[in-house]
């Protein structure tokens, strides 16, 4: 369907040069679009701009990090620079740590909701503004299925990620009638490098298994899609949604 083809966008994907975030920028560019993946560390950007541009598409070797309003400033202008416009930004900068809740700190606490929660308002706020200018842009936000329930000994991520859910709704509310749309997808339970021996060798990963009636963890390729989906213009009616890609959790009752 022509209107899921990107050919001709730009886009910018903070968090994107590992785990879902690499997967949702490489999804963009097999729909068509340029991507500029943005992390901190300069090799990962070199390969993961490297992975883009084997997808016969163009990129930007950009280091860049959610909690620095300057380098988010610098890599705008160095797109706009290249490109001319960005159509598309994700924000899929985000950490997690699990701690009993009366013994986290005030410095975790703040460090999780930094990135999270204020690092997707301060790239929704950079990006957003050029996009508004423009009377056109994407904005998707990676919620969580801590945006729904809440997840043990994590009150500080189900915080964070509870506030990205709100943020998008508040943001597709003001932009949407400037032409800017801004959903979200809220992966379910997704194998990547740091949480395999969670998944495979605790009591934790196998609730998670046993409540995900599809029983398997999701690939994170398998997030492309809704990603693709809400950065086209097959998505030119959806706003504030939260788009939830899980394997049925969050609609898990009873499992036998």
């Amino acid at each position: 369907m022509k209107e899921l083809a990107l050919a001709g966008r730009v886009a910018v994907v903070i968090g994107g040069t590992s785990g879902i975030g690499l997967a949702l920028a490489q999804g963009l560019a097999s729909a068509g679009a340029d991507v500029v993946p943005v992390s901190r560390r300069p090799e990962m950007v070199q390969q993961a701009a490297a992975s883009i541009e084997a997808l016969g598409r163009r990129s930007l070797c950009r280091t860049g990090d959610a909690l620095d309003r300057a380098s988010l400033e610098q890599t705008l202008a160095a797109t706009l620079d290249a490109f001319s416009r960005v159509d598309i930004l994700v924000n899929c900068a985000g950490i997690t740590r699990r701690t009993p809740t009366l013994d986290v700190s005030d410095a975790e606490w703040d460090g999780i909701i930094a990135t999270n929660l204020t690092g997707t308002f301060r790239a929704s706020q950079v990006f957003g503004r050029a996009m508004l200018d423009r009377g056109y842009g994407r904005i998707i936000n990676i919620a969580s299925l801590a945006s729904f329930v809440g997840l043990h000994e994590v009150a500080a991520y189900t915080a964070s990620k509870s506030g990205v859910a709100g943020l998008t709704r508040a943001l597709a509310v003001e932009w949407g009638p400037r032409g800017v749309t801004v959903n979200a997808i809220a992966p379910g339970v997704f194998r990547t490098a740091l949480n395999s021996t969670l998944l495979d060798q605790t009591g934790r990963g196998q609730e998670f298994l046993t409540r995900t009636p599809l029983r398997r963890f999701g690939d994170v390729r398998e997030l492309a899609p809704a990603c693709v989906f809400l950065a086209s213009e097959g998505a030119s009616f959806v706003n504030g949604e939260i788009l939830t890609v899980d394997g049925g959790f969050l609609a898990s009752g009873v499992n036998q």
